[in-house]
């Protein structure tokens, strides 16, 4: 397995070997002994899949407030994402920054996530499904959100043609600098 630090070291892009030949393919998506030798040792609780029919739907920015905090190992099994974490764990060099990658079906990659970062995606293609691991359940009461779109942040979302999909909820999304989190 490939391990590309990103511009923000904590996050990390995850490229697997694969293996191929007439059949199809085998990779390892998960390896609890590569993760370790990565610095990864958190445990996950929980897998996590989601259905976007759309190009252009965007799900994020979101996180959880401690002791609920998650971190997130996301991967797309059809289509493709631009995967987005903003850091924003008060005190850190990279507050305020993102970084971003391409994940699809095709390249196999996966991104890790760690809890403090704010973290969501768009659809580049229809009929994407992403799934992704967690190290701490839902928790209502502890779920916060930034506004997908914040003039600050200057997200590069690559939304060219493209018309944004959200939710309801994101769409009320306040700015980071107006945003209350325990990080």
């Amino acid at each position: 397995m490939q391990i590309d630090v990103l511009a923000i070291h904590d996050v990390k892009l995850f490229t697997p070997r694969i293996f191929s030949d007439e059949r199809g393919y085998f990779f390892e998506a998960w390896s609890e002994a590569a993760f370790t030798r990565s610095g990864i040792s958190d445990h996950f609780v929980q897998d996590n899949q989601v259905f976007s029919r759309k190009p252009g739907t965007v799900r994020g920015l979101h996180f959880q407030n401690p002791p609920h905090a998650q971190g997130k190992l996301v991967r797309t099994l059809r289509g493709s994402i631009l995967d987005v974490a903003v850091d924003i764990r008060r005190g850190s060099a990279t507050y305020g920054r993102y970084v971003s990658a391409i994940l699809s079906a095709n390249n196999k990659k996966q991104i890790w996530v760690p809890t403090g970062f704010a973290h969501g995606y768009v659809t580049l293609e229809p009929d994407t499904e992403v799934a992704y691991k967690v190290t701490h359940g839902y928790a209502p009461a502890a779920e916060g959100g930034i506004l997908w779109n914040d003039p600050a942040l200057a997200i590069d979302w690559q939304l060219e043609g493209l018309t944004p999909v959200l939710s309801g909820k994101d769409l009320i999304l306040r700015p980071l600098a107006e945003t209350h989190y325990g990080f």
